[in-house]
């Protein structure tokens, strides 16, 4: 039987389908711990294993694997369509997989690969059977030595009939015994084939014959036809009677083309890796340029625009004061240079996001204190009120976390109702998930933080858009802005780890959601590198 283990039961069905058609019979797990269950109480021949899974994930569960007894020489075929890199793949073998795959998978490929593995794992359960029969063999050898030879006779059938180059090895270290397979490697049924120089593959197998230990290892041969080395797959396992070994069984399984494929695959991933890391150091590269123009275009722009609203003012004040329709004319262009110079402004704050900043632990009330006191006046002109309730200290970038809650504040007072007074209220939990439907857990790693006010709202089909740059929802004219300020906050946050989002109805008031991780990984890794230089310095002194 087949187990198929992935969290999704739309990529289980059709591996199942597949299979099925294939006279397979087939069990699925949808969770790491449901596998595992599975795998204790039933017997499978091959493990399809997804990596990326919730709870515990492929290679967690390849490993618990690898110590249950029955289980452990299971062939487990890894699928993964996001852990790609070697690091991945390197993982999922050392964690006990046999082959990894990258989705999206090929069928005929997948049912190939698990029509060879279960080939292979029926062929193990043949060679542990054939190990219980010889140790059963040489516990009656004194009563009946005929038997013996006869189950030799067995023996020597099955190896025959291994598509794989089998051979047994006397308690003295000589060849008994080997299949026709044996001489495609070796010419004589006496000596052990020619194996490559670099790989010390006798020196390794002395050492476990001496020792009397299982011995597996992989080593190049040299196939006689072609005169080339290839790679196989070595495994001789002691046959054991009353605790001593009375003869070893071995196995060459040629792995050559796998061999191939991932050092091809390996090299490719090499190359990629290599133009990644040219690209992004162009793409720093340009980013830099990039910053460097945004200040020079941000001064060279807000300049001739002062002009325009200084000499705008002079032409105003001293000549038109009896023309009215002038005068409307200027305050409209001086209106429109203002406008452009928050546009500048905005612009040039929003590329600043790009800068690295680094981490640290900041008090959210001191600094919601210090920012509010620049509403005074917008506060005091509207008769709002602004409540804060208790707020935790987290890891943060303070000038741009501060950009965010002025942004919010900004746009509640802003966006307040014609003849009402705004009521703002700021609040905060503490959630396990980084999801703004999360529940309260005292013990958890991230802090909700929700901005409510009783303002005009808005219709939530837009919820997509207020993030977006540029993208107004509201009348130019009636409510000043550059469209600028919640993409500013959605950069930020992004910077942070953190999630935004917000809930409204028109006419019913705003509710925007601050999801931020209470401490930062590279606050901790900075952390982490100042006590080792502090450390390192102490030693020296």
């Amino acid at each position: 039987m087949i187990l198929i283990v992935d969290d999704r039961p739309e990529n289980i069905l059709p591996l199942k389908k597949i299979l099925e058609l294939h006279d397979f019979k087939t069990d699925s797990a949808e969770s790491g711990e449901e596998a595992l269950k599975k795998i204790l109480k039933n017997s499978y021949s091959v493990i399809i294993m997804d990596v990326q899974m919730p709870g515990m994930d492929g290679f967690e569960v390849a490993e618990a694997i690898s110590g249950f007894g029955k289980a452990k020489d299971t062939p487990i075929i890894f699928l993964s369509a996001v852990n790609k890199e070697k690091k991945f793949i390197t993982k999922g073998y050392s964690s006990g997989g046999i082959d990894y795959l990258t989705k999206p998978v090929d069928a005929d490929i997948l049912l190939l690969k698990v029509k060879t593995f279960y080939k292979l794992y029926e062929q193990q359960q043949e060679l542990k059977a054939i190990q219980h029969s010889l140790q059963y063999e040489i516990e009656i050898r004194k009563k009946a030595q005929e038997e013996l030879a006869g189950r030799m006779e067995e023996l020597r059938v099955i190896l025959e009939s291994l598509p794989q180059i089998a051979f047994t090895i006397g308690v003295d270290g000589k060849i008994e015994f080997v299949n026709e397979h044996w001489f495609q490697v070796s010419a004589d049924a006496n000596v052990f084939p020619e194996s490559h120089p670099e790989d010390n593959l006798y020196e390794r197998w002395e050492t476990s014959f001496r020792n009397g230990q299982e011995f597996t290892g992989e080593a190049r041969l040299k196939h006689l036809e072609t005169q080339e080395y290839k790679y196989f797959l070595i495994k001789i396992i002691p046959i054991l009677q009353n605790g001593l070994t009375i003869r070893w069984v071995g196995t060459f399984t040629d792995i050559h083309q796998q061999k191939m494929a991932n050092e091809l695959l390996e090299h490719k991933v090499e190359l990629r890796t290599k133009e990644l890391l040219d690209k992004n150091s162009e793409l720093e590269t340009t980013n830099h340029e990039l910053q460097q123009f945004a200040w020079v275009v941000s001064h060279d722009l807000k300049e001739p625009l002062r002009k325009i609203q200084t000499f705008s003012h002079l032409v105003k004040d001293k000549y038109l004061n009896e023309n009215a329709e002038a005068v409307s004319y200027l305050n409209r262009s001086i209106s429109s240079s203002a406008r452009m110079s928050r546009l500048i402004s905005d612009l040039l704050d929003y590329s600043r996001l790009s800068v690295k900043a680094r981490f640290q632990p900041t008090d959210l009330n001191s600094l919601l204190d210090d920012l509010l006191s620049d509403f005074d006046e917008i506060i005091l002109n509207k008769k709002a009120e602004i409540r804060i309730s208790k707020l935790p200290i987290i890891d943060t970038i303070p000038s741009q976390i501060r950009q965010v809650f002025q942004n919010l504040i900004s746009n509640a007072l802003k966006f307040s109702k014609e003849g009402i007074p705004p009521v703002i209220n700021v609040t905060s939990t503490i959630i396990a998930d980084k999801h703004v439907d999360a529940d309260e857990h005292y013990e958890g790693q991230y802090c909700k933080i929700v901005i409510e006010d009783n303002g005009i709202g808005f219709d939530e089909k837009f919820l997509d858009r207020i993030f977006v740059i540029f993208q107004r929802l509201n009348n130019m004219n009636s409510y000043e802005g550059t469209g600028i300020g919640l993409a500013i906050a959605k950069k930020i946050m992004d910077k942070h780890n953190g999630v935004i989002s917000a809930r409204s109805a028109e006419n019913r008031g705003a509710q925007f959601i601050l999801i931020l991780p209470l401490v930062q990984e590279q606050a901790l890794n900075d952390n982490k590198t100042e006590k080792s230089a502090i450390s390192a310095d102490e030693k020296n002194l």
